[in-house]
């Protein structure tokens, strides 16, 4: 499956601080329980790649085209 796939999973997403110093993105879908713990300097790499994600579907939104690769 790729990232254009579309699915009809639905799941439930939870992030926060461990009490071991990590980020925790935590995945919920049925019979699936996923946790994913990274140090925060992957987190904040993570978070920045989210933000260059919805600013492309944002600008795809506006004028169609195809979207720009995301910025690290």
């Amino acid at each position: 499956m790729g990232i254009n796939s579309q699915s009809d999973i639905a799941a439930n997403l939870q992030i926060g601080p461990t009490d071991q110093g990590m980020v925790r993105i935590y995945v919920e879908a049925e019979g699936i329980d996923l946790p994913l713990d990274f140090d925060p300097e992957e987190a904040t790499e993570i978070a920045e790649e989210l933000l260059a994600a919805a600013e492309a579907a944002r600008d795809m939104g506006k004028g169609g085209g195809k979207p720009r690769k995301p910025r690290r």
